[in-house]
Formats: structure tokens, sequence, C-alpha cells
């Protein structure tokens, strides 16, 4: 097993994807998702990953994510290579490298949001106390200090989406990969919760969002546009 837990950025870059192809068999046929993309992602980006209905973007932001591996080409994740890793690797890194958002918020409904907040650390064995700490310090940084022993059920979306950050944050990852983060969010909750990317952008965190708005995808500093499983653009925003 590789030794995960401090790994630290190569180069600077976070993500280092080389000619990545990604192919779906069923029995006779195969269906290829993506066709060689090849990525790069610095420490401290803000990447959005755009793209229609069928264009490989969800399978991109799995690959990213360790839930799924290449077919072929390779993926450096803040320098270790993914294909090396052993489902424990994997499960490790997903737990503590990675922050997951997703559209759909999954908290666990009887729980209050610190105890939400601290499941990646009951998960890495990290001592009670110090998960309470890091969790209140997390949701303290999302703006949700007053809200620490409320269940789900008791907030509104933004403020469960904002718990969600909090829990990405908590183990410190090198990525946070959000998955339509506001989908389920109206205009209000929406504008809050991209603004609390923002903010963790410009405290050098590296975000890869994924996204099918574009006024979403605009508030990134970067915006990548993938078409029939390849990079159609890759643009710097304004």
């Amino acid at each position: 097993m590789l030794d995960i837990a401090e790994a630290e950025p190569a180069s600077g870059e976070v993500i280092t994807l080389t000619d990545v192809r990604k192919t779906y068999r069923s029995g006779s046929i195969e269906f290829e998702a993506l066709r060689g993309v090849s990525l790069s992602i610095e420490q401290g980006e803000y990447v959005a990953i755009m793209g229609p209905s069928g264009s490989g973007k969800s399978t991109l932001m799995n690959i990213l994510g360790c839930l799924d591996v290449p077919t072929a080409g390779s993926y450096l994740l803040a320098g270790d290579d993914v294909s090396e890793m052993d489902e424990i690797d994997l499960a490790q890194v997903r737990n503590r490298r990675i922050g997951f958002v997703f559209q759909q918020f999954n908290l666990l409904p009887s729980l209050p949001a610190w105890r939400n907040v601290e499941l990646p650390l009951t998960y890495a064995h990290v001592p009670r106390d110090v998960r309470k700490a890091k969790s209140v310090a997390a949701l303290e940084k999302v703006g949700l200090g007053d809200r620490i022993g409320n269940r789900p059920g008791e907030m509104s979306g933004g403020q469960q989406q904002r718990v969600a950050v909090a829990r990405a944050l908590v183990s410190s990852p090198a990525l946070i990969l959000a998955d339509e983060p506001t989908g389920n969010l109206d205009s209000t909750a929406t504008e809050d919760v991209l603004a609390l990317f923002d903010e963790l952008h410009q405290q050098g965190r590296t975000i890869v969002l994924i996204t099918h708005e574009a006024e979403v995808a605009d508030r990134a500093g970067r915006v990548v546009r993938v078409r029939d499983g390849q990079i159609h653009s890759d643009r710097i925003t304004a």
C-alpha cells in the first residue's frame, strides 16, 4: 500500500491526466466515454468542467474522484499514480485527499451538523475530541458556527450544502471536487454557495467544479469544456 496520508502535490500539480481513455464494454459492444483526455490542474486553481449530457464529463469526474479508473493513460493525484493503488489505497484517497460536494447533500438526517461533518474523520479513526474540534472549526469556516447542533431538516437547502462543504473541508484534502453543487438550490442559495467557493479559492484551495450552467462555470478561474469524450476548449476566464 502507498503512504497517502500526507502527500503533497508534485511541482504544484494536484491533477495530471495524460491521454486518459475510458472504454465501457457490454458483450461485443464497446463505448469510448473518454478519448484521450490530457489535463493539468495546479495547486490553488479553481476549474469548472462543462459539457452536455453524454459528453464524458461525468466519467471524467468519476476518474478524478477515484470512483473509477482509466482504461488507458495515466492519472497522477498530488504526484501519486492512481493506477498503482489498490482498493484500500483508493478508499483512503477518497476519504483523506478528496473532499466531495454533490448535488444531493448526502447528509444523515438523524445527526446534527457537526456529526455529519466529522464522518470522514471517523472513518480515518481520528480521536473523538479531535473530530469534534475539527468539525466545529469547519462549520465556523463556512459560516455555520451557530448551527452545529442542528439536524439537516432544521436547515435550508443552502445551509445543508454549506454543511456538505464543511464535511469536504474537514480532512484538509488536496482537492475539493464539486459535482453540480448548486443543482438543487434556488438563486439566493446558489449565490451563497458560489460565494463560499470564491472564498475558499482565495484561501488557496484547489477546486474542480462540474456543472452544466454557464453562469456557475464563469465564477471559476478557468473553464474546461468537454465534448464527445475529449476536451473541446480550455480557457482562463476574465
